[in-house]
């Protein structure tokens, strides 16, 4: 799952730019109503299961039909027959896809080049989708118009996790509104129009499919190229997070990678020799801000790792323009990302 305050801080850098938003000539596909594949990528997570129960317990709008893809980023198709065996006694639509590379983003690929619906929905396999979760979003986008919408990625905390991170909420995502609009997007919970033209035959950048920001990527190209983003609050997913999710290393590990991410975006702006330096030292200059406010709060937990888990985003804009290897999350023997 994505980290909302995090995309927050790759939105207002995005709004210092000014891409160029030229309306499409793009109509709303008359099977609006009729056809969405649901599109999971999964890699040695049993927690599928519980998500393609949630699908199979959509309401859904009369007359519309789903079929779930799911694509498997195993080296063997080892999960095939267990996911296909979910898909029927679950009365789902279910298309097993095999799309072996430990790539995130070849996974996310195969199953777009799989789609043939004019509405594609994507959430993560460790998530369960609320029952009116396509519903909702299909109602935003009647009333938006918009091409692309996202819905709130709620985490669900078991009880040992540590309270400081249950207060903090460091692993939710929604979609943040910078300068008047959303401007960029994840993978955990959206809906997109496959034929629009900002979203046509796009595809994920299999050069971030192991560090991930491959989503944030995507929709701020298509934002760029002119694609409109709405928000459906109601339209929520839940992720369970426990294990080694609930840890300070992994937060670390996730803030540090979001902070590449942004570091990526900001050298696709074509920065100069000089303007990376200014960026280093603005970033710098955070990470130092940051790590001060941290220590400032040490009797607060929560502050404490808030300010902290800053500092290391910071850190990674900073390690990504000195040219440092991008901190790979993807692609392990355990699925934990």
């Amino acid at each position: 799952m994505h980290l909302s305050w995090s995309l927050g801080f790759i939105s207002r850098f995005l709004t210092a730019r000014k891409p160029t938003q030229t309306r499409l000539a793009w109509q709303v596909p008359a099977e609006l109503d009729t056809s969405v594949d649901i599109c999971v990528c999964t890699f040695r997570r049993g927690s599928i299961a519980d998500t393609l129960r949630s699908l199979a317990a959509l309401r859904l709008p009369d007359g519309m039909t789903v079929r779930v893809i799911v694509a498997d980023n195993d080296e063997t198709d080892e999960a095939r027959g267990r996911i296909e065996a979910l898909g029927r006694e679950n009365g789902l639509d279910v298309l097993y896809v095999h799309a072996p590379a430990r790539n995130i983003s070849t996974a996310r690929n195969a199953a777009l080049d799989t789609a043939v619906a004019p509405w594609i929905a994507i959430l993560d396999d460790d998530e369960v989708a609320s029952p009116d979760w396509l519903a909702n979003l299909l109602e935003v986008q009647r009333t938006t118009r918009a091409d692309v919408v996202l819905g709130p990625a709620i985490a669900r905390y078991a009880p040992d996790v540590p309270r400081w991170i249950r207060a903090g909420d460091f692993h939710s995502a929604h979609p943040v509104v910078a300068g008047g609009a959303i401007r960029t997007g994840y993978t955990s919970n959206v809906l997109f129009a496959r034929t629009s033209p900002a979203l046509e035959g796009r595809r994920f950048d299999v050069a971030l499919g192991r560090s991930g920001g491959e989503d944030t990527a995507f929709f701020h190209d298509a934002f760029n190229a002119g694609a409109r983003i709405a928000s459906a609050p109601a339209a929520a997913v839940f992720e369970d997070v426990t294990g080694p999710r609930a840890t300070v290393n992994w937060l670390v590990r996730r803030r540090f990678r979001a902070g590449q991410s942004h570091g990526l975006l900001l050298e696709t702006r074509g920065l100069s020799r000089a303007g990376r330096l200014k960026q280093i030292v603005i970033a710098s200059g955070k990470a130092s801000v940051c790590a001060a406010a941290a220590v400032a709060c040490f009797w607060s937990t929560r502050r404490l790792a808030f300010w902290s888990l800053r500092a290391a985003m910071h850190a990674g804009v900073v390690s990504r323009l000195f040219g440092m290897r991008k901190l790979a999350i993807y692609g392990g023997d355990e699925a934990i990302a």
